[in-house]
């Protein structure tokens, strides 16, 4: 899936030069958690997410973990060991409460989330293999920015900023992968959202739909509210 061009926003790790690669020891997985995994290679390897590695230094493991429907399992990679040899990125992220309270007034919110948002962020080629894990089907390494890696929240962050500064503050907020648009005028609501979308187009950002199958799963992605005063910003922020 084209991503956003690596102009605007390029994951790297900067692991430490004196860092000892780190191989975890291999975990057992049941049958039923080693057919999840090849589920989501199956859907990560036809996204161009991942790629097989043959010889890897740096060695993960993935984690299987319930998702809320308490019936179908997220795989995650423990990145831990990697995490502990890259320095922390500065840039903040914003106060939540800050952005509950810029929403304040308005007559209109729409909410909007990202498809595969982390993902849509290159990784730097130099890092992918350090990002390798092993699975019972073979090792992989991620192409893409993955959920896990050190920094990756304030690198979307700081990737969501720059191609929304025209809006940023004004009629745009936004969490990580969060957006929320804000409408003053009802009269404006069209407008206002053409003009986000052009830029999110502008530097390829994908959004999940109503129209198609993955936000069909995923209830309420994207919802507007009308208000004159807004009872409980906290609750419409979490969804």
């Amino acid at each position: 899936m084209p991503g956003v061009p690596r102009e605007l926003a390029e994951h790297q790790l900067k692991v430490f030069p004196n860092a000892k690669p780190i191989k975890q020891r291999l975990r057992r997985f049941t049958p039923e958690k080693r057919e999840a995994i090849r589920a989501e290679l199956t859907r990560l390897k036809a996204a161009g997410f991942i790629r097989e590695v043959m010889h890897p230094e740096w060695l993960a493991n993935p984690v299987l973990v319930l998702k809320k429907n308490k019936k179908n399992w997220r795989m995650c990679v423990d990145y831990t060991d990697l995490n502990k040899h890259c320095p922390k990125d500065p840039f903040g992220l914003p106060r939540i409460d800050q952005v509950v309270d810029s929403t304040a007034g308005c007559a209109l919110l729409s909410f909007l989330d990202y498809y595969s948002g982390y993902h849509q962020i290159s990784l730097a080629i130099e890092d992918q293999e350090k990002t390798t894990f092993f699975t019972p089907f073979g090792a992989y390494c991620y192409t893409s920015m993955s959920f896990g890696l050190k920094n990756a929240g304030a690198m979307y962050q700081r990737a969501i900023q720059t191609c929304l500064t025209d809006h940023w503050g004004k009629r745009v907020e936004a969490y990580i992968d969060d957006i929320v648009i804000k409408i003053e005028n009802e009269e404006d609501f069209i407008d206002d959202l053409r003009q986000v979308f052009d830029s999110l187009k502008k530097f390829r950002w994908k959004l999940l739909s109503s129209a198609t199958e993955e936000s069909k799963r995923i209830p309420r992605r994207s919802r507007l509210f009308y208000a004159c005063t807004l009872p409980d910003h906290k609750k419409m922020l979490k969804g």
